[in-house]
């Protein structure tokens, strides 16, 4: 699945499915942007790695949440590599937990803001650059917290609502312009983010305690997710567009999280 010429940008890049994933797409050729927020160490072992490999790559810190840190972001990617034909919008936080009678409000516009209107941002300021490529692909991080809506999840649950429907809405509107938009949606994945989520709802330090009850005796690793992604924006994907992939080994109580 050669990805040779082509620049992707990953959002949240510098770990856990963001990392799997901008691998993943360099294995397969790309040059990668790997947007960070804090945590410039990891997004330089990230970058690190990516140029063993014999491709370009660039950290380039943001907050998605932030217009402003979006287009100076992209900006900075545009000059360093001209254009952006790939952009994984996966940079995200979880929820407290709290029912919608307890949440702070700040919480909820937080967790939107960070996912949703993140998502919208850094879309619609590569898209003129992916306008001019034979080829471009969206790809949406979801979560199948969408299938379930689960109590004391609202939060979560309305980000990632708003970014699937972010996705068909550009999927319709793209098409035209030879952008393919999909959304791909873990289950419980073993990340941090995962491992804090586990602790919190079973007590559990140790997320390996959940292979016996997962899909195919293991918890799903960020490799499961990234090989999707590396799918999608592949030639084998080139007639698939406005779809949505539950990467949760056909479900079960433990991938529900």
């Amino acid at each position: 699945m050669s990805l040779s010429g082509r620049v992707a940008l990953v959002t949240g890049g510098s770990r856990g499915i963001g990392r799997a994933t901008a691998l993943a797409l360099a294995e397969d050729g790309a040059d990668i942007a790997v947007n960070y927020r804090r945590d410039a160490e990891a997004a330089a072992e990230v970058v690190a790695e990516i140029e063993k490999l014999g491709r370009r790559a660039l950290a380039v810190q943001a907050s998605v949440d932030s217009a402003e840190d979006d287009e100076r972001m992209v900006a900075q990617v545009l000059d360093a590599f001209g254009f952006v034909d790939i952009l994984v919008n996966n940079a995200g936080i979880a929820s407290r937990g709290r029912f919608v009678a307890e949440t702070d409000p700040a919480e909820l516009h937080r967790v939107i803001a960070t996912h949703a209107l993140g998502s919208h941002h850094v879309s619609r300021l590569v898209l003129p650059s992916m306008r001019t490529r034979e080829r471009g692909d969206i790809v949406m991080i979801s979560s199948v917290a969408t299938l379930g809506m689960a109590a004391g999840g609202a939060p979560y649950n309305m980000a990632k609502a708003a970014v699937e429907a972010l996705a068909l809405t550009l999927s319709h509107e793209e098409q035209p312009n030879g952008i393919r938009v999909n959304i791909v949606a873990p289950g419980l994945v073993e990340t941090e983010m995962g491992r804090r989520l586990v602790k919190g709802v079973t007590g559990l330090d140790d997320i390996g305690r959940l292979a016996a009850a997962s899909p195919f005796g293991r918890v799903c690793q960020p490799e499961d997710v990234a090989n999707t992604v590396r799918f999608l924006v592949s030639d084998q994907a080139g007639y698939i567009s406005g779809q949505k992939i539950n990467v949760h080994g056909g479900g079960s109580a433990a991938s529900g999280f």
